[in-house]
C-alpha cells in the first residue's frame, strides 16, 4: 500500500522546524503526522490508539515548548509515536518495537527527546519534578513537562509527586490527557471527578497571574476564562478544583484535538507560569481512525493491521493462550466455589479475569493502576475469608512488592498470585520482562511459588491455588501460546513441593522450573543426538524446593543444569543453597545455573531474546557438553 502525501512534514526533521511553520500549518502537519502514524503502526502494530490521541497534543508542545532544553516527559510512553516522528526519528518509526529497532516507549539511550524512559505508569509527574530541581539548582535544564493520562493519574504515586510539587511551588508544567479511557476504562472516583469537569468552562485562567491572561486568549474564550477563574480562586460561583487544593494553578479543561485552545493556551502558561500547573486536556483515543474510534479498546495494542479496513494481521494460533487458559482455568473453579474472588490493576483482559468477569461480575474488582492499593486490598479480602487471585503482570507486581511483603507475606494471609508475562516478552521488551518475580518471591518466608511448565499445568496450578489456604502462594506464566499438549477438563491439586520427571535418562539432568521446558526437551534431543542420555525434570516448584527430586538428579548424575527464564538469584540459586548445605557438592557433581544474563534485553522476538540470553536449546545442550569435558559440538544446527 502506497504511503501517505506529508508535504509539511516532510519539512521537519526536529521541533526546531516547527518554529517556522504558523497556526494553520501546525494544524495541517497535525494531519499529516497522523496519517503517517496509522502508517508506520500499520506495518510494525504497537500502541496505536494512545498515540492517535495525543498527535495535536505532540505537535502543540514541541511548537510551543524548546526541547529537549526543555525536558518533556511522557508517563508510561506508549503515546510517545508522534513524539519520536517529530524528534528526528521518523527514518526509523517503521522499525518500531522491532530487533535492534526503535523502542515502544521513551528510552534515554535512544534520544535526547527522551530525557526520561518510561513504561510503567504515573512516574512523569514525580521525575519531571526532578528536573524542576535540577534546573533551580543550576544544572542545564530549562522547564519540565509532564503529560500524564487519566488512568495513570488514578496511581498514588501520581497524587504524591503532585503533593509534593505544589508544596514546593517551583514553575512546572503537568498536562492531564484526559480520554476517559485508559487501557480499559478508568477506575474509580478520579474518573467520576474528571467527567465533571466537563461542566466547567472551556478554559481557565491562573490564580497567581491571572492579570492579562484573558488578553492572551482567543475572544470567544476570555470571557470562559474569567469564569473559571472565579471558580478557581473561590470567588462567588464556585470553589476550587482538587488541583488547586493540592498547590496547582488549574487550567482547563480544553479540547487537545483543536490547535486553536491548545496553542495559546500553552503559549500563555509558558509565557506566565511561576508555580506548579495542571493542563486539563481532553482528547478522543484513536482520533482520526475510524476503526480505532469505533473499537472497544481503541486499538490500544494492535499487530500489523490494513490501513483500509483496519483488519489486524495475526498469526493462527496452534495452541491456547495462556492468558486465556487461566482465565477461563479461573472461571471454572469461581463457578464450583463462592468464595473466589478476582482482583486486577487497570488489566483485565491483559490477565485475563474479564473472562470470569463476564460470568461473576460482582466478584471481580479492577482498582486502577495501583498495585499497592489491589495487593493490600486483596490482602483484605482474604483475612475476611474469601479466596483472592490477585492477576498482575510479573514487572507491575514489583510495583507492589513492599505490601506482597508486609501486607500478605509477614500475616501469612493466603493471597493467590497469578502472575502473567513472566520471562521476556518480546515487543515490549526490558521494561515489560518478567525477569525477577522468581528472585523476589522465593525469598519470602511461607510463600509456595510456582511456575507452569506448559498450559495444562497452569490449569493444575489455579485449582491447586484455590484450594491453598495455608499462605501466599504464587504461579507464573508466560505471554503467547502454550505448547499445545493436550489439556485437562479439570484441574488437578499438585502436591505441594513436589516435581515430576518428564524424561529419563541417565548422564545429564536438566531441571527446568517454569515455560523453558520445551526448550529443555529439545536440548535433550540435541544431546541424546550426540550419545548423551538425558534426564528432563519439571520442578514446578521453586519453593518449597523437591529436595528429594533434586537429590535423586545429583546422585544418579554426573551434571545436573537448572534452566529459568528469570534473572540470577532465583530458583537455581536455590537449589545450589540446598545442594551445598546437604554436602552433595562434596562428591564431584557438576553443576551448573542457566537464568537469565545480568544485564537488560531489548526488544525483539521471544525467540531471539532468548538466543541473545545464552537460553536457546542449543545453549543448554551445549552447557551440558561443556560440563561433561568434552569439546563443543554445534547444536541445534538439524532444526535450523
Amino acid at each position: 500500500m502506497s504511503r501517505p502525501m506529508t508535504p509539511t512534514l516532510d519539512r521537519v526533521a526536529g521541533p526546531a522546524d516547527l518554529k517556522a511553520l504558523n497556526d494553520r500549518d501546525l494544524a495541517k502537519l497535525s494531519d499529516e503526522l497522523r496519517a503517517e502514524l496509522i502508517s508506520a503502526v500499520s506495518e510494525t502494530g504497537g500502541h496505536l490508539g494512545s498515540s492517535l490521541g495525543v498527535v495535536e497534543l505532540s505537535v502543540a508542545i514541541h511548537a510551543v515548548f524548546n526541547t529537549p532544553f526543555d525536558k518533556l516527559v511522557w508517563d508510561v510512553g506508549h503515546q510517545c509515536y508522534p513524539h519520536k516522528i517529530l524528534t528526528g526519528r521518523r527514518d526509523r518509526i517503521r522499525t518500531l518495537r522491532q530487533g535492534g529497532g526503535l523502542s515502544g516507549f521513551t528510552k534515554r539511550a535512544e534520544s535526547e527527546f527522551d530525557p526520561f524512559g518510561a513504561a510503567h505508569s504515573s512516574t512523569s509527574i514525580s521525575a519531571a519534578l526532578g528536573f524542576t530541581v535540577g534546573r533551580d539548582m543550576g544544572q542545564a535544564t530549562g522547564d519540565a513537562i509532564a503529560v500524564i493520562g487519566d488512568g495513570s493519574i488514578s496511581a498514588g504515586m501520581a497524587y504524591e509527586a503532585m503533593n509534593n510539587a505544589g508544596h514546593e511551588g517551583r514553575r512546572l508544567f503537568v498536562i492531564l490527557n484526559d480520554n476517559e479511557m485508559s487501557i480499559a476504562p478508568p477506575v474509580g472516583a478520579m474518573s467520576t471527578y474528571l467527567s465533571g469537569l466537563y461542566s466547567s468552562p472551556p478554559a481557565a485562567a491562573f490564580e497567581k497571574m491571572a492579570e492579562g491572561f484573558e488578553a492572551v486568549l482567543p475572544g470567544p474564550f476570555r470571557e470562559g476564562a474569567r469564569r473559571a477563574r472565579q471558580l478557581v480562586t473561590g470567588m462567588p460561583g464556585g470553589q476550587g478544583t482538587l488541583f488547586e487544593e493540592l498547590g496547582f494553578s488549574y487550567i482547563g479543561p480544553i479540547d487537545g484535538h483543536d490547535m486553536s485552545q491548545l496553542l495559546p493556551v500553552l503559549r500563555a502558561a509558558r509565557a506566565r507560569a511561576t508555580g506548579p500547573v495542571l493542563i486539563h486536556v481532553c482528547t478522543v483515543k484513536g482520533k482520526g481512525y475510524a476503526p480505532a474510534e469505533n473499537s472497544a479498546d481503541k486499538y490500544h495494542g494492535v499487530s500489523k493491521f490494513d490501513v483500509v479496513s483496519g483488519t489486524q494481521t495475526k498469526a493462527k494460533a496452534n495452541a491456547p493462550a495462556y492468558t486465556k487458559v487461566f482465565g477461563n482455568a479461573l472461571t471454572a473453579e469461581a463457578e464450583r466455589d463462592p468464595k473466589i474472588v478476582a482482583v486486577t490493576a487497570a488489566m483485565p483482559s491483559g490477565t485475563g479475569v474479564n473472562i470470569m468477569a463476564d460470568r461473576f461480575p460482582a466478584r471481580v474488582f479492577d482498582v486502577g493502576i495501583a498495585e499497592q492499593h489491589g495487593v493490600t486490598f486483596a490482602a483484605g479480602m482474604a483475612a475476611s475469608g474469601l479466596k483472592p487471585f490477585c492477576a498482575i503482570y510479573s514487572t507491575f507486581l514489583q510495583r507492589g512488592y513492599d505490601q506482597v511483603v508486609h501486607d500478605v507475606a509477614l500475616q501469612g494471609l493466603p493471597v493467590r498470585f497469578a502472575i502473567d508475562r513472566a520471562g521476556l516478552v518480546g515487543a515490549d521488551g526490558a521494561t515489560h520482562a518478567g525477569a525477577f518475580d522468581i528472585s523476589y518471591l522465593s525469598n519470602l518466608p511461607g510463600f509456595v511459588v510456582m511456575a507452569a511448565g506448559d498450559e495444562a499445568e497452569l490449569v493444575h496450578m489455579v485449582a491447586t491455588s484455590a484450594a491453598y489456604d495455608d499462605g501466599p502462594i504464587a504461579f507464573r506464566y508466560p505471554r503467547g501460546e502454550g505448547v499445545g499438549v493436550d489439556m485437562p477438563e479439570r484441574g488437578e491439586l499438585l502436591e505441594i513441593g513436589k516435581g515430576r520427571i518428564v524424561r529419563e535418562g541417565s548422564g545429564v539432568a536438566l531441571l527446568s522450573f517454569g515455560a523453558h521446558l520445551a526448550e529443555t526437551l529439545a536440548a535433550a534431543e540435541d544431546l541424546q543426538a550426540q550419545g548423551i542420555s538425558t534426564t528432563v525434570a519439571d520442578a514446578r516448584f521453586a519453593k518449597p524446593l523437591d529436595t528429594g527430586l533434586i537429590r535423586q538428579l545429583a546422585r544418579h548424575h554426573e551434571v545436573l543444569i537448572t534452566v529459568e527464564q528469570g534473572a540470577a538469584g532465583g530458583f537455581g540459586a536455590h537449589v545450589l543453597q540446598y545442594l551445598a548445605g546437604a554436602g552433595a557438592l562434596d562428591r564431584g557433581l557438576k553443576i551448573r545455573t542457566m537464568t537469565l544474563p545480568d544485564r537488560f534485553i531489548d526488544q525483539d522476538s521471544p525467540a531471539a531474546m532468548y538466543a541473545a540470553a545464552g537460553l536457546a536449546a542449543a545453549d543448554i545442550a551445549r552447557t551440558a557438553f561443556e560440563a561433561l569435558g568434552a569439546v563443543t559440538a554445534d547444536f541445534g544446527a538439524a532444526r535450523a
